[in-house]
């Protein structure tokens, strides 16, 4: 292979980073080819910083075919100084407010519409059958689904004394303790909060919860990478992230930008593995039969390109609304091979969180500057 700078940029170019919508090329400034050794210097913008690591796992896959012919490639990737949302958090509040907890897991996504409050809520229960003490909070304010998928919508959790504190105490459902923004506002105002509201409201449900002892804590995030999914790695010490996904090679895009806000070099939170939701359809009827509506292996692919674990795949199921609508998800109809997917997706969890805390420290409270 005639290796050359113009070969190499070429491949850069197919590159699109997300969050500015520029091929990789644009930010390189340097490459030296020396024998068989390649020196590449890229300089992202503070856009793009966030997704630094994300972006040096999918180049190096990208020129795998110069590495296999022998050359050694080297990355020097930099970036202009990220300024973040600085969190005011009162100094009786920066404390873990979660010392009873053991681990942290937050359910996220780059986009909507991928059913990540499904495989959260399904993903604690199913937690939960195991005998673990299992506690979920729907952070997603811009669109709490918690109460209506567990079948509490009408409930309001009361406040308690706790020492010398008021507490709300969760709602419990299916042995999990809930609590969702959508217990104290009314739906249409949800939607309409701005971003100081959300990240607010955020931490009072992380603060003046008595969640107790918890074996897992499981967090239906935004979709996105803004300021509520910021908040909580400034506030909780999160233990790993879990990214779902389809099996649409589009949802590329927006898997990068999950998983570059947890790869940033100031929030590290590790990434557990990716889910793909809707991953085939298979008929009542037919129950033999797999249809790939949304394509064959998407997220398996996505899974070997950022070099994670595929952890789950989650059939389509004409059922999952139903049950979601007469809250009870449908991890509790255990002749449903849902059930069967969503068991074994807690059991790849508790592998990879067991992985994570053996051979990682525990992960700290963000510190962001403004």
């Amino acid at each position: 292979m005639d290796v050359n700078k113009d070969l190499i940029l070429s491949k850069l170019k197919d590159i699109i980073v997300p969050e500015v919508n520029k091929p990789v090329s644009e930010f390189v400034k340097d490459i030296t080819i020396n024998d068989k050794k390649i020196d590449i210097s890229i300089k992202l913008d503070k856009k793009a910083a966030p997704l630094k690591n994300s972006l040096e796992k999918v180049i190096k896959n990208v020129l795998t075919d110069i590495t296999t012919d022998g050359y050694d490639i080297k990355l020097d990737i930099t970036s202009e100084n990220v300024q973040f949302q600085k969190v005011n958090i009162k100094p009786e509040e920066s404390k873990n407010p979660l010392d009873k907890v053991k681990n942290i897991i937050a359910v996220a996504s780059g986009k909507g519409g991928v059913g990540k409050s499904t495989v959260a809520a399904n993903l604690a229960i199913a937690l939960a059958k195991t005998g673990a003490k299992v506690g979920l909070l729907d952070a997603d304010v811009y669109g709490p689904s918690m109460p209506i998928m567990f079948g509490v919508i009408n409930e309001r959790p009361i406040v308690k004394r706790v020492g010398v504190k008021d507490l709300i105490i969760p709602v419990e459902k299916y042995g999990i303790k809930l609590i969702s923004i959508g217990f104290f506002v009314r739906e249409e105002d949800a939607l309409i909060w701005r971003g100081s509201m959300a990240t607010s409201a955020v931490k009072q449900l992380i603060n003046d919860v008595d969640w107790g002892e918890l074996d897992y804590f499981v967090i239906d995030l935004p979709p996105g990478t803004g300021d509520v999914p910021l908040t909580m790695v400034q506030t909780i010490p999160l233990s790993g992230a879990v990214v779902v996904t389809t099996p649409q090679q589009v949802a590329v895009a927006d898997v990068i930008k999950a998983l570059g806000m947890f790869n940033a070099e100031k929030i590290e939170v590790p990434v557990l593995g990716i889910v793909e939701n809707m991953a085939w359809f298979t008929p009542s009827d037919l129950p033999d039969k797999k249809y790939f509506i949304f394509g064959d292996g998407g997220g398996q692919k996505l899974a070997d390109r950022f070099k994670l674990d595929l952890i789950g795949q989650i059939p389509i199921d004409e059922n999952v609304a139903a049950y979601a609508d007469a809250g009870k998800p449908i991890v509790l109809d255990e002749n449903s091979p849902l059930s069967k997917a969503f068991i074994t997706l807690a059991e790849n969890v508790v592998k990879k969180v067991n992985e994570r805390n053996n051979n990682l420290p525990p992960t700290k409270i963000v510190q962001m500057n403004s």
